[in-house]
């Protein structure tokens, strides 16, 4: 097991209440559709949408590791900032006043980047994924998103196996102390007679992404369904965390997606 007992569960219940979450405002906002301050979504054909939200994702990662490479990590702050203002922002609006959504958003934000802590760190990443679903569920269908998560599944693995590039961004937002996802510090571990402290982490990406998958079965179908997709992504990366080695990295996407699809196998013989 990579991290011991007590850490891989509270990995699990961070992870799948950001999923619970996540379904309960994307539901809210499949029903009125509005976003807060009429933020307007993608104009983007359901059919075809997997492809401009895969270039997004590549020219995004391209900009983090050029920020990585450079060490701007003031650039990187404040363009963190915005991500996680704007995001938590749509994500609060779902059940507060827009304003009253983004003074709660602005403070934690604030509190994020320059006063970061375990419980606001993990807090947050709680809701920022639900926002991000919020814009893109609506302009997603089926077909797109199974196709997103097979692009994401093996550039995630040519990423940590191949090119590795993703533990740099790993280790440079780690570093920077602004990581997007789930971040727990725990213990004591000697190296060269000194004591670190042992990190488990779960990427944004490992959350987003299944979260995108459920929320359009929530669309497609309902919330009971949502539900039954949301277990099996988690039961899927508790497997990952199960028989992963320590102090090793591991593409979490591919482990994800398939628990993401055994659930939707699981959802059509229901539905038969």
């Amino acid at each position: 097991m990579k991290h011991t007992l007590k850490v891989t569960l509270l990995i699990l219940s961070l992870f799948f209440a950001a999923q619970i979450i996540g379904l309960f405002i994307v539901n809210k906002y499949l029903a009125v559709e509005r976003l807060p301050f009429n933020i307007e979504r993608p104009k983007y054909d359901e059919r075809t949408s997997f492809l401009p939200i895969s270039i997004a994702i590549l020219i995004g990662t391209l900009f983090v590791l050029l920020l990585a490479k450079l060490k701007a990590v003031r650039i990187w702050k404040f363009w963190f900032f915005l991500s996680v203002l704007f995001t938590l922002v749509i994500a609060f609006g779902a059940f507060l006043n827009q304003y009253i959504a983004l003074l709660l958003a602005s403070i934690l934000s604030i509190w994020k980047i320059f006063r970061p802590n375990f419980v606001v760190q993990n807090f947050t990443e709680l809701f920022i994924y639900a926002g991000l679903a919020a814009i893109f569920v609506p302009v997603l269908n089926l077909l797109s998103v199974t196709i997103l998560l097979f692009i994401i599944s093996v550039y995630d693995m040519w990423a940590v196996w191949k090119s590795k590039h993703m533990i740099k961004l790993a280790q440079f937002q780690t570093d920077s102390r602004l990581f997007a996802g789930i971040n727990l510090q725990y213990g004591y571990k000697e190296q060269n007679k000194k004591s670190t402290v042992k990190t488990a982490i779960v990427g944004g990406g490992d959350i987003a992404f299944p979260l995108l998958f459920s929320g359009v079965i929530l669309k497609v179908f309902n919330l009971q369904n949502a539900l039954i997709v949301s277990l099996f992504s988690a039961v899927a990366l508790f497997a990952l965390l199960v028989y992963s080695k320590k102090d090793k990295y591991y593409p979490a996407m591919p482990y994800i997606t398939a628990g993401c699809f055994i659930g939707f196998f699981i959802i059509k013989l229901i539905r038969t």
